[in-house]
């Protein structure tokens, strides 16, 4: 029977598991899955080395969690806010919007914690790489699905590559994201705003849909 004494233990090893990995997270989408290590966040944390050590085992274990924490963060982030959003066209472009505000809210210090540190281990073979090309497999295939949704419904043109279209469209949020962080301007996530919406209405069947509707408020567009 697990009694007071248990119990409170593992409640404050689940505080401090959840304190390290919010570190985790901040620190490595700035300086990269690297950048962390037992002692660092023991430090930072004001915690023992033996305490943070004892949550994770080793820096791969530490590494694999953080960007499962990421994952986690992303998807609340990103994917949760549009999921009342109609399937099709509309949820298209709601997940390339929320994506931008994602980013351009710094939700991870560094801007997006995956494009941050995909750079370190894409030519990496090994289980964090595996760990990062799942989350992006997932990212490209709820993209995918949305447009998929579209030309089922006949918002794209049948000869739509929804898998192309997808590309294309989160090629245009990781540049955003990446030249809005190092110039430190907003200028990027305009310029994106406009160009997800000239791609979609490129290959939409009605490019008057109202789900392209121009509108001001966080995409860029122009009134």
């Amino acid at each position: 029977m697990t009694g007071p004494t248990t119990d409170g233990r593992v409640l404050r090893g689940e505080e401090t598991r959840r304190a390290v990995l919010h570190r985790a997270v901040a620190i490595a989408s700035v300086e990269g899955l690297e950048a962390l290590s037992i002692g660092r966040l023991a430090t930072d944390l004001g915690l023992s080395k033996s305490g943070v050590f004892a949550g994770f085992g080793s820096k791969e274990e530490l590494q694999l969690a953080t960007v499962r924490a990421a994952r986690r963060i992303f998807a609340d982030a990103v994917v949760v806010p549009v999921a009342d959003t109609p399937p099709g066209l509309a949820r298209a472009r709601a997940l390339c919007e929320s994506w931008l505000a994602y980013s351009r809210d710094r939700v991870f210090p560094g801007g997006c914690f995956f494009y941050e540190v995909t750079a370190e281990f894409d030519a990496r073979p090994g289980a964090v790489r595996d760990a990062l090309a799942a989350c992006s497999r997932e990212w490209h295939e709820t993209v995918t699905a949305a447009l998929t949704d579209a030309r089922a419904a006949g918002a794209l043109r049948p000869d739509t590559d929804p898998g192309d279209l997808a590309f294309a469209l989160i090629a245009v949020l990781e540049t955003a994201n990446s030249q809005a962080v190092l110039h430190d301007d907003d200028t990027p996530y305009q310029r994106a705003g406009r160009l997800l919406l000239r791609l979609l209405r490129a290959e939409a069947t009605d490019p008057a849909d109202p789900a392209l509707a121009l509108r001001t408020a966080g995409t860029g567009d122009a009134s």
